[in-house]
């Protein structure tokens, strides 16, 4: 177990049905973070004196987005976060200045008009800053967990995150939802560069290394000291495991698996003093873990004596059956104190006063929470310290992007690169020479930082959006000149003077959450522009070099057969010259650094990722890796990798790549969406009502079945990343649906697409609760078919197909260069539908329109 203790006698954990907890079998502790008795007698006096409606306040935090700092006056809230995609005046590339003019601004309103029987209480005001402090342009971008786990460097660590919190602390801000702490063993998973390992050891060391970075170490001056900011340690429990690496759906471990692997950071990380915990979306044997009493308090704060306070993931509620985004008892009742509410805030408090006053939320329950809340934010001195504009440290941010900031960032790029081949020991490379570089990613800033970079996505940066960052190929012409070589880029790889060498920086671009997630592992399937340059300039004769910028590890035998060298590179951040140092030897010749970073992932040999046999840590547990986790190179080794396999071996199932819905499974990273005209809510359970009740959908393999209720219009709706559908509709493409009609439509049916998600649950809070729109989404339009005739008519219990050319959807005014919804279904009545497969097929769209 590593860091994990188990105490007591085994259970027979095997005889008991999936998804039972047994308290006793994990590990007893004591939190590191004493409680001071003059600490606690100030949180009972001030709880003693607090209202209810006080008292309730403190369990909500609300989005910038949908809040104004004089809605405090009214509304006590307990905290307010900057999402993803929010930023003071919806500008996501404002200032530092602006950041701490607003974080201000929130706290002065949160402790105007204070009661008169007790002193005000802050808000907590918390942002993502997963590494370093990246919505503000011009911080440092450190590398993502998932280089950091290949440094094996917990020192190194630490000073990222003292570093990161000395970015945040300038703005103003208390609080970080960071680290994640995730053991992920299918890295298909779009939050897989989260995570720092697959081996629960690692994460284990880790955890309380960023922790102490982070908060300070704590029992010394400087635990959450001036310059330091609160951590988070997330997702508990069991994110990192969930079926197929799907975001947010079900873990389906044994509860050992889940103590021993995916809880393993969560002892060490309360052991150093961790105070804030966000619980998970995903489920552990169909339990939302948002509504997981055995684990939240049994475990979390009964076994694990955990002193903090446990918040909710954004809107989560909503994903609990029974509950909408406005009202969830049962959440609470589970363990979770704070509601991560961004914009469904004020209907929430509503809700839960009305449940206080009424006795079903007992005073027992509120103050234990209450407690848990004011005792942080004592601790985190939000009581002494005034406000965030007069802090020390704060407005000085010369600090964001700083020389030492940027050094501790290159130096973790420089040890987080894995060299994976290095035939005829071609690394590293001579200075002096001509370097070609090229490869869509080799001058991409953006790129190289990956997601959760300015905004949520990451996908909308330009190397402006990173003043004082160093690109891949600046880095790259930097070393080069300096030693009297040339360095040329060229993005095709073309070439007028012949190189001495090739450098072809490619991978993926950025992305997050379930946004990210795959179905295999296969590299870039439908484009192969990079390994048709990678194979031209090894036809030349030219030495290739490949650096391979990646959330994860990903199947490219192909590129490795085409390449002499190839380096994983990760996501390494805003400091691109870190890779150029570990390239290119020094001008007199002699080796700089040599590479020292190890896999923390095992690395696949085929398209499919791993597989563990037991749940332990050891390496010769994992079946199926072409490079096993430890692996990388020196480039003092002599080692010659044999030609590899070129066929991924996908299952037949996952060989289609037209495939939106199949056998009761959305083709990742498409997801499944309920909507009515307030709202949306994404199916992660086998059962989804939208939040109005207008549609419901549940999951029963090898079908989904839609219901719409009539109460008012609804929509099913198949979304995702925004994908240009132009040239497969000028390929006579049509969109192709096996469907059953359960009862038959008692208003009309549309079928379309549209340019967006029709609702949005993870954009600025104000754009969830707009109606479908067909007409234009900015300049794009999305376009749908009256298909209420063919459904009517379809024989009730019968399976049918559909087929809707494309081209009647462009005839109808739809733009399909950028789809975010492929497949939607609308009507406001009664009506009821099964659907087994949805597909788009080239060359099959010569019906006739609907």
């Amino acid at each position: 177990m590593g860091a994990v203790a188990v105490v007591g006698s085994s259970v027979g954990w095997a005889a008991d049905s999936p998804g039972v907890i047994h308290p006793p079998e994990w590990p007893a502790a004591a939190p590191a973070t004493a409680m001071d008795p003059k600490t606690e007698q100030f949180v009972e006096q001030l709880i003693g004196s607090m209202s209810s409606e006080e008292k309730v306040g403190q369990l909500i935090q609300a989005d910038i987005g949908s809040i104004k700092p004089e809605d405090l006056h009214r509304y006590k809230l307990g905290s307010i976060l900057a999402g993803g995609n929010a930023a003071p005046g919806d500008d996501v590339r404002t200032t530092a200045a602006r950041w701490l003019e607003l974080v201000d601004e929130f706290y002065r309103a949160s402790i105007a008009q204070p009661s008169p029987q007790h002193a005000a209480v802050p808000i907590l005001f918390a942002i993502d800053a997963v590494h370093g402090h990246t919505h503000i342009p011009g911080a440092t971008v450190f590398p993502h967990n998932i280089g950091l786990g290949a440094t094996h460097n917990a020192a190194l660590i630490e000073q990222i995150g003292q570093a990161t919190a000395e970015e945040v602390a300038a703005t103003g801000i208390d609080w970080t939802f960071a680290p994640t702490i995730a053991v992920v063993r299918d890295v298909r998973w779009g939050r897989a560069y989260e995570s720092y390992s697959e081996d629960p050891a690692l994460v284990a060391a880790y955890a309380p290394a960023m922790l102490a970075g982070l908060q300070g170490a704590v029992g010394t001056a400087e635990f959450l000291a001036p310059g330091r900011v609160l951590a988070t340690i997330k997702h508990f429990l069991g994110d990192g495991g969930t079926l197929a690496g799907r975001d947010q759906f079900d873990n389906q471990s044994d509860e050992r698996t889940l103590r021993d692997v995916h809880a393993a950071g969560y002892p060490p990380a309360i052991a150093a003093g961790a105070l804030t915990l966000m619980a998970s979306y995903n489920s552990w044997h169909g339990i939302k873990m948002h509504a997981n009493h055995a684990l939240l308090t049994d475990v979390l704060k009964g076994r694990w004596h955990y002193p903090g306070f446990v918040v909710g993931d954004w809107n989560a509620q909503e994903q609990i059956p029974g509950c909408t985004k406005f009202d969830c008892l049962e959440m609470f009742m589970a363990g979770v104190d704070m509601y991560m509410a961004p914009d469904s805030w004020r209907e929430l408090y509503a809700n839960l006063l009305d449940q206080v006053q009424s006795g079903r939320i007992s005073r027992q329950r509120l103050d234990d929470a209450v407690r848990r809340i004011l005792r942080v934010k004592a601790l985190a001195g939000l009581f002494d310290k005034g406000p965030p504009g007069q802090r020390p440290g704060a407005g000085h941010f010369e600090t964001l992007g700083s020389t030492g900031h940027r050094a501790i960032a290159r130096a973790a790029v420089r040890q987080s690169l894995v060299l994976l081949k290095n035939d005829g020991r071609l690394l590293p490379l001579d200075p002096h020479a001509r370097i070609l570089v090229a490869g869509s990613a080799a001058d991409d800033i953006g790129i190289q930082c990956g997601g959760w970079t300015i905004d949520w996505q990451g996908d909308h940066n330009t190397n402006a959006d990173f003043p004082g960052a160093t690109s891949i190929f600046g880095g790259i012409k930097a070393a080069v000149e300096a030693a009297g070589g040339t360095a040329t880029l060229s993005l095709d790889g073309s070439f007028g003077q012949r190189p001495a060498a090739a450098i072809v920086v490619f991978g993926e671009t950025p992305y997050a959450e379930f946004e990210g997630d795959r179905e295999t592992l296969e590299f870039s399937p439908n484009d192969r522009s990079h390994l048709q340059v990678l194979r031209r300039l090894r036809a030349a004769g030219i030495p290739v070099v490949s650096v391979f910028i990646s959330g994860r590890p990903l199947w490219v035998n192909r590129e490795l057969n085409a390449s002499d060298a190839f380096v994983a590179a990760w996501l390494p951040g805003s400091e691109g010259a870190g890779i150029a140092d570990l390239l290119f030897r020094r001008a007199d010749g002699s080796t700089r650094q040599d590479f020292t970073g190890r896999l923390s992932f095992s690395w696949p040999a085929t398209a499919m990722p791993v597989t563990f046999t037991d749940a332990g840590a050891d390496a010769s547990a994992v079946q199926g890796a072409l490079f096993p986790r430890g692996f990388g190179l020196s480039v003092t080794q002599r080692t010659q990798l044999r030609r590899l396999a070129e066929d991924p071996q996908l299952p037949p199932a996952l060989r289609a790549r037209d495939t939106l819905f199949h056998a009761g499974h959305v083709t990742a990273p498409w997801s499944i969406y309920v909507s009515d005209p307030t709202s949306s809510v994404r199916l992660t359970t086998a059962t989804a009502p939208s939040p109005g009740g207008a549609v419901t959908a549940q999951l029963d393999a090898p079908v989904a079945r839609a219901t719409w209720s009539g109460r008012s219009p609804g929509a099913l709706s198949i979304v995702g990343r925004a994908a240009d559908f132009g040239a497969l509709a000028r390929g006579r493409g049509a969109l192709i649906v096996r469907y059953r009609v359960e009862s038959p439509p008692q208003q009309p049916v549309r079928i379309g697409m549209v340019c967006e998600a029709p609702y949005a649950t993870r954009t600025p809070p104000d754009s969830s609760a707009r109606p479908i729109n067909w007409a234009l989404c900015g300049t794009r339009t999305g376009a749908s078919l009256d298909v209420t005739a063919r459904l009517a008519a379809a024989p009730i219990g019968s399976w049918q197909t559909i087929s809707i050319p494309l081209a009647c959807l462009t005839e109808a005014g739809a733009d399909l260069s950028h789809v975010s919804a492929p497949f939607v279904v609308t009507t406001a009545g009664t009506f009821a539908l099964s659907l087994s497969e949805v597909r788009i097929v080239r060359g099959a769209g010569n019906t006739a329109c609907p």
